[in-house]
């Protein structure tokens, strides 16, 4: 079990026995009305719940068509980047055909609340991705587990959450790789489906846009940053996304923020449990943290994190690719949007053949916010 340092409300480190850390989230399905969910927490495993079994991943499942989802409990406790509050975590197995959703517990006052992770019950995409529904947000920073569950091919489980914001771990996703593999992945007797792009789909505003196009070799993203700071710049990143790809190029890019918006970011309510630990900080001229970069394009490969993440609220794994150009949270939501709302650009596929499309998607409405090159 993790002990979690902290000094004035601030988390400071939380080291499993071994120095391991780890972190979760989980893409599901509903039968027909295929939706999926993506929550992301800042924390630790209970190792004792997350005992080891076989490394199956999205390649061998893929291959064999069938839905996963965990074999035992996994547990995590930390605390929230934005929120710095505690919060404790338990991913449960589920059946075939739940896809993913989320539980919260602990809301004084209030019964416990339960809400699929869908495009649908995103209500807030400034600087994380919150979901929620008529009662208001419940739970916030959806997308690195979502990212970690996807890029390894989870369909199913049920997140039971007791705070409001999922642990930051360190800020990347390679924490909830760890856990999930080592919680064990397994498959079930459900094929798996998934939503095919049949035509581009666009969303644009000023210099940034974001589209979903056909792509006959599974999933792809195309992501290109441009900021104006010399230790940044203009980065792009193109990639096929499978558990390798995943596993080696984009779980361990860390989320990151400028040293000069710290004080704005307090003062709206962000950013409070952010630190050295759990997030890459940097000035005109240099990063602060000790242990310096991870790779040299860690900020475009941690903004294909996000996107993986956030379109995985598509409610089934994408057959299609990605491109965005100074994009982020916002326009990710925007452009699945504008797909989800468009019934000829889309299709779900089960096994090779095409299904019956689920109900609800077509009514969404296609969104346009004013997008910029946002900080994750």
């Amino acid at each position: 079990m993790v002990k979690l340092l902290a000094v004035k409300g601030v988390f400071l480190s939380g080291v499993l026995r071994g120095g391991n850390r780890y972190l979760f989230d989980f893409p599901l399905f509903r039968g027909e009305n295929a939706s999926l969910v993506g929550k992301l927490f800042w924390g630790t495993v209970h190792p004792a719940r997350v005992r080891g079994c076989s490394r199956l991943g999205w390649d061998a499942s893929m291959k064999a068509g069938k839905q996963t989802t965990l074999q035992v409990d996994a547990t995590v406790t930390g605390i929230g980047v934005h929120s710095g509050l505690p919060v404790t975590l338990t991913i449960h197995p589920a059946d075939a055909d739940t896809g993913i959703v989320f539980l919260r517990t602990g809301i004084e006052g209030s019964p416990d609340r339960e809400i699929r992770a869908d495009v649908r019950a995103v209500t807030a995409t400034e600087f994380a991705t919150v979901l929620g529904d008529r009662e208001g947000p419940l739970c916030s920073t959806a997308e690195h587990v979502l990212a970690a569950l996807s890029g390894l091919g989870v369909d199913n489980a049920m997140i039971e959450i007791d705070g409001p914001e999922v642990p930051i771990m360190d800020g990347s996703a390679e924490p909830f790789v760890a856990a999930i593999e080592q919680a064990g992945i397994v498959t079930l007797n459900a094929t798996r489906r998934f939503i095919q792009v049949l035509k581009p789909v666009r969303v644009a505003r000023d210099a940034s846009f974001g589209e979903l196009r056909p792509y006959s070799q599974g999933f792809r993203v195309e992501i290109e940053i441009d900021f104006d700071n010399p230790l940044i710049g203009r980065q792009a990143l193109s990639l096929d996304v499978t558990p390798e790809s995943f596993r080696r190029d984009i779980a361990r890019a860390r989320t990151f923020g400028f040293m000069r918006d710290v004080s704005k970011l307090w003062s709206a309510g962000y950013a409070l449990g952010a630190t050295f630990e759990n997030t890459l900080v940097i000035t005109d001229n240099r990063v602060l943290n000790p242990d310096g970069l991870r790779f040299a394009d860690e900020f475009v490969r941690h903004k294909a994190l996000d996107a993986i993440g956030d379109l995985a609220l598509a409610g089934a794994p994408l057959l299609g690719a990605y491109r965005s150009v100074r994009g982020g949270h916002k326009l990710n939501h925007a452009v699945l949007c504008a797909l989800m709302a468009d019934p000829t650009a889309w299709t779900v596929v089960e096994a090779g053949r095409p299904v019956r499309r689920p109900r609800g998607h077509a009514e969404i409405t296609a969104m346009a916010p004013a997008f910029g090159p946002d900080v994750s």
